[in-house]
C-alpha cells in the first residue's frame, strides 16, 4: 500500500521578469508594467486583485529604489500566475534585511510600505538573493476562487 501524495508545490502557469532602474521612474515604470500584464493574463484593471497588486508592486520597488540601491544596478520585478495567486517578487542587489515591520509614528516621513504589503498580501517574505549580494521580497496575492477574474 502507497501512502497518499503530499502537499505539492504550485505550478507556475505564467512569469513575466523585467529589469528597471533604480530610479524614482523606474518604480513606477514597474507599478505600470505590472498592471498591464496582470490585465494581459485576464485580471482587469480595476478588481481587487489589480488593485493589490499594484499598491505591493509600488510599494516594494520605492524599497529597492530607496534603500535597495546600489549606484550603477537595477532591480528586478518579477510576476508569476501561480494556481490560485499571483506572486510579485522585487530583488535588489543590496543584502541588508529590511528593518522589522513596525508601526510609523503619526509625524514619521516613511515606514509604512511593509505595513501596507502586509495588510495586501495573503503571504510575504524576504529571502536571500541567489547569487549573493541581496535580497528578494516576495508577495502573494491570492485570486478569488483560485483563477483570474
Amino acid at each position: 500500500m502507497t501512502a497518499p501524495p503530499g502537499p505539492q508545490p504550485p505550478v507556475t502557469v505564467r512569469t513575466f521578469a523585467q529589469r528597471l532602474s533604480a530610479t524614482p521612474r523606474g518604480a513606477r515604470l514597474a507599478r505600470y508594467l505590472a498592471l498591464n500584464q496582470l490585465h494581459d493574463w485576464g485580471i482587469p484593471y480595476d478588481s481587487p486583485t489589480a488593485d493589490a497588486v499594484s499598491v505591493i508592486v509600488a510599494e516594494l520597488a520605492a524599497n529597492a529604489v530607496t534603500h535597495g540601491r546600489v549606484p550603477g544596478r537595477g532591480f528586478e520585478l518579477r510576476l508569476s500566475l501561480v494556481t490560485g495567486s499571483v506572486r510579485v517578487e522585487v530583488t535588489d542587489t543590496r543584502g541588508e534585511l529590511p528593518a522589522a515591520v513596525r508601526p510609523a509614528g503619526p509625524l514619521d516621513d516613511g515606514g509604512r510600505g511593509l505595513l501596507l504589503v502586509e495588510a495586501l498580501a495573503d503571504r510575504w517574505e524576504v529571502l536571500d538573493r541567489e547569487p549573493p549580494p541581496g535580497k528578494t521580497v516576495r508577495a502573494e496575492v491570492d485570486l478569488p476562487g483560485g483563477r483570474p477574474q
